[in-house]
């Protein structure tokens, strides 16, 4: 049996819920239609979907066509709600992309049929409310063409409207009017030479034509009023086939959706691809599938096992998430729907210690809508999240009253901005505090606009191992940087590692992540960095008499639209403009519309901030001052580690640089006026590599070559999911296990962290002792804080680096009331001590930090409410304890508890 997933696509207003309506009944699954205005439609089960008359989550429906298995995916329509529909995308075979035959093409339609030509899925195309007054198909048909191309081709007319069964087998495909076929033939040479020859096209020929997005069929109807119902069902039983796949594919499937049941249980929605899921399977390291559920609105059909093309939920499994891939299946691509708009989100009522409940409770939310960005800020103190719009704070608000019972409020919206860089550029970052080392150098190149950031490696094995580039380039890519000017995500630019450099005896995978970002910062600060703020393409229906101050109100926001239309009783203002002065627009515009009104935004990309000198001007971003992202570098001078500024890190750096001062000007033709190789600053430098001796290198190393050394690798090393299963299973236990070791301090309670290794070096007579046996060091140092831990009731943790030990976990333990810790592989002590106390810190615990890195307590902890040690600080305290825990055992007696600055007392029974 054939199994298709098909979604359904369109801007709001376009029939959409009723489409999914018409497909279901005259596919036999309902015995009636649902409607939005009666609130009984079969996929809108969501309580706020159908009070307000939209879809806000994605859901599905499953019935048959034939011998085929169809699974009718919708999707939301509102742009605020455009995440969601991209997740959607993911596990389509096909789409049906909708337009309302009143309002005809949409910017908003421009930009779906983009995303599904960016994905490579085939799309019917549908043409709805044609039964409205003044509707024209015609000139729907040229409208389409003409945005879309000249391979939309009428479909409607060639299969019959009959309202019998359909026909049972694909052999009764009828015969296609000679126009369509002359226009199918006319798609690719071997289809015209078919044609030719005998005068027809076989349907495997057309549908081969349709799966390759060669055309596009077109149907127009009412959905309402089921008119051309029939004729796209019959479309989707005879174009539309199940992909295949190699019988020797082992397990692939995408994870496309977080949610909840009504009575809280995790479900894990994903799309099967090959291969096959079974109940009480383990999927993931000690996380079994306990359930295998198949949706059909609100109701579901549980499973003993999953097969290929069923979407499904799965309960039980907790770590999987929205956008991942399992066995073979590829990488998921890029969404384009990211949030403009950053909220701060409050309980109605309430002070610090409520805000930080509220972030516990509502964690959850990131799992299902991972677009968020939700983040706690323990300064101000306040939550931060991302959204789309106004509608988005709306639902967001309803939502966590309704699942968690908290009213709460929002902050004013925030415009977020991104950065990028307006020329060519060469950071460099070089990290050597005491016992650590790395350099890396980093080309920063520009972008157009809307191809976000890319990475790439320039950089010779030889110089630097494929190991450390694999570090490096994983740093770059797994979070947002901000940038120089305000702070904000940088975007449109390329990265590439040129260099690098290690110690052998001093390096781990931590200081290379300390040494690219601050090249990464230091090339932002060398490039010509520019502010870019979203922009939207505008569309207002209103009544004739509003036009005039509607046009006075845009011109006073410096925004000017094209001349106005008057069309029947409406007029129509369209434009485009930065979101600045339409942000707080869609309020007034209503009350000024009297609610007649209509207005749309169509995103359109980030471009050129209008503003920008006074907005920087207003916010006053210092990127000096911001020490989770230094652009100084840190060297070794005369024994000690010294912070140099990043205009003078040149000065200072031990591999030559790659580009001359010049490099920018030569390849952008300046100068005497010829165009320069752009690889000839490389060859200048004598550190160049050709293109084909790269790729021979990477091939060699990694397999075959793609855009990205990451995708590089994996092709490389890609094997099949069986063989590498236990491998993963092994490492994601690892995590687990580290997460629940991470926990094992209770929140709320006072925790001492302690850098290990600094103490011994700080601390001389531990010094001495590790001179000759540094585990005689390790143990005396945990001696003595065991006896602090004991007398002062506290959670010590100790923290060492375990850089020498490739691939090794974190690994903990209790010793005499110690938590003792070594840190994993390409993590330094000071990063997981960042980490952990910023962790516990927004937990609610009152945390200390001691250690002997000046540098490491400026640049980790600063500002961050944590309590700071220095090394002599920690030994005055040790021997403070030690003195009164002589006193105590001389009189047998006990003293009061205090805290590091005050006196103690030895907790009762505190195990």
């Amino acid at each position: 049996m054939e199994r298709l997933v098909i979604g359904i696509l369109a801007p709001v207003d376009a029939g959409k819920t009723s489409l999914s309506e018409a497909l279901l009944y005259r596919g036999g699954l309902l015995r009636s239609p649902g409607r939005v205005d009666h609130r009984d439609s079969y996929l809108d089960t969501e309580r706020l979907e159908r009070e307000r008359g939209i879809t806000i989550f994605s859901k599905q429906a499953v019935f048959s066509l034939g011998e085929k298995t169809i699974t009718l995916l919708d999707t939301p329509g509102h742009a605020d709600f455009s995440a969601e529909m991209e997740r959607a995308l993911s596990v389509l075979d096909y789409a049906i992309l909708l337009i309302s035959g009143t309002d005809g093409v949409q910017g908003y339609t421009k930009t779906l049929f983009r995303l599904l030509e960016s994905r490579g899925i085939p799309c019917f195309f549908f043409v709805n409310k044609m039964d409205r007054p003044g509707t024209d198909r015609a000139k729907r048909l040229a409208e389409l063409r003409e945005s879309f191309g000249s391979e939309i081709l009428d479909f409607s007319s060639a299969l019959s409207e009959g309202e019998g069964e359909l026909m049972p087998e694909p052999a009764d495909f009828p015969s296609l009017p000679p126009e369509l076929l002359e226009s199918l033939s006319l798609t690719e040479e071997s289809t015209m030479e078919e044609y030719l020859s005998s005068g027809k096209l076989s349907l495997s020929r057309i549908q081969e034509l349709f799966q390759k997005r060669q055309f596009f069929p077109l149907f127009f109807g009412s959905a309402l009023k089921m008119e051309g119902i029939s004729p796209l069902l019959l479309g989707i039983f005879f174009l539309m086939k199940a992909p295949s796949f190699p019988a020797s594919r082992g397990l692939s499937a995408r994870v496309f959706k977080i949610s909840r049941d009504e009575k809280g249980r995790r479900l894990s929605f994903l799309k099967l691809r090959s291969g096959k899921i079974q109940k009480r399977q383990e999927l993931l390291p000690g996380e079994k599938i306990t359930g295998i559920r198949l949706y059909s609105g609100a109701g579901y059909e549980e499973l003993s096992e999953a097969e290929p093309g069923m979407l499904v939920a799965l309960t039980g499994i907790r770590s999987l998430y929205a956008g991942q891939s399992i066995g073979e299946e590829g990488e998921e691509s890029r969404s384009s729907s990211g949030a403009v708009l950053e909220y701060s989100l409050y309980p109605a009522e309430g002070g610090e210690e409520e805000i930080r409940e509220l972030y516990r409770r509502i964690r959850e939310l990131s799992e299902e809508f991972p677009e968020l960005h939700l983040s706690y800020d323990s300064e101000i103190p306040e939550i931060r999240l991302r959204l789309m719009g106004e509608v988005q704070t709306e639902i967001l608000g309803e939502l966590i009253r309704e699942r968690f019972g908290t009213e709460v409020r929002f902050g004013e919206g925030r415009i977020l901005y991104r950065e990028t860089i307006g020329r060519i550029a060469e950071g460099v970052g070089h990290f050597e505090p005491l016992r650590h080392y790395a350099e890396v150098h980093l080309l920063l190149e520009p972008l157009p606009r809307g191809s976000g950031t890319k990475l790439r490696t320039l950089c010779p094995l030889d110089t630097l191992s494929g190991e450390k580039q694999r570090q490096i380039l994983e740093l770059l890519s797994s979070e947002e940087f901000p940038g120089v000017l305000g702070g904000f995500p940088i975007t449109d630019l390329r990265i590439s590692l040129l260099s690098g450099k290690a110690s052998e005896k001093h390096t781990d995978g931590g200081d290379f992540r300390e040494a690219a970002i601050r090249a990464l910062r230091q090339g932002l600060r060398r490039a010509e960095s520019l502010l870019l703020e979203p922009w939207y393409r505008y569309r207002m229906e209103l009544p004739p008499e509003s036009l005039g101050r509607a046009m006075t109100e845009l011109s006073k926001r410096g925004l000017e639209p094209a001349s106005p239309e008057i069309r029947g009783e409406s007029a129509f203002l369209s434009g485009e403009g930065p979101l600045s002065p339409l942000f707080s627009y869609e309020r007034e515009f209503r009350e000024m519309s009297r609610g007649r009104g209509k207005l749309s935004m169509d995103f359109l990309g980030y471009r050129s901030c209008p503003g920008e000198r006074e907005l920087l001007s207003e916010w006053g971003y210092d990127p000096d001052s911001d020490l989770r992202y230094p652009s100084s570098s840190v060297f070794c001078l005369h024994g000690s580690s010294r912070i140099i500024p990043w205009d003078q890190v040149e000065k200072y750096m031990h591999l030559p640089p790659y580009l001359e001062r010049k490099r920018g000007e030569e390849e952008s033709g300046e100068g005497d006026g010829t165009r320069r190789d752009p690889e000839e600053g490389f060859r200048k430098a004598g550190h160049y590599i050709g293109d084909q001796e790269l790729e021979e290198i990477f091939v060699r190393t990694y397999g075959p070559v793609r855009d990205r050394a990451a995708e590089a690798e994996a092709a490389g090393k890609r094997m099949s999911f069986e063989k590498t299963r236990a491998e993963n299973l092994r490492r994601e236990r690892e995590k687990r296990e580290e997460r629940e070791k991470k926990d094992a301090p209770e929140r709320g309670e006072e925790a001492l962290i302690v850098d290990g290794y600094n103490m011994i070096y700080a601390f001389p007579a531990l010094r001495k002792i590790a001179e000759e046996n540094l585990d005689s060091a390790r143990e005396k140092l945990l001696e003595r804080l065991s006896n602090y831990r004991a007398y002062s009731g506290k959670n010590v943790i100790l923290v060492f680096d375990a850089y020498r030990l490739e691939r090794h976990p974190v690994e903990t333990a209790l010793r005499s009331g110690v938590r003792v810790v070594f840190t994993k592989e390409a993590q330094t002590a000071d990063r997981y001590i960042e980490e952990l106390s910023r962790r516990l810190s927004e937990e609610g615990g009152r945390v200390e930090v001691a250690s002997g890195d000046r540098l490491v307590q400026l640049i980790a902890w600063s500002g961050r409410g944590v309590s700071i040690l220095s090394a002599a600080d920690l030994e005055r305290e040790l021997e403070r304890v030690e003195e009164e825990i002589r006193r105590e055992h001389l009189r047998f007696d006990s003293a009061p508890r205090g805290s590091l600055s005050g006196r103690g007392i030895l907790p009762d029974e505190k195990s």
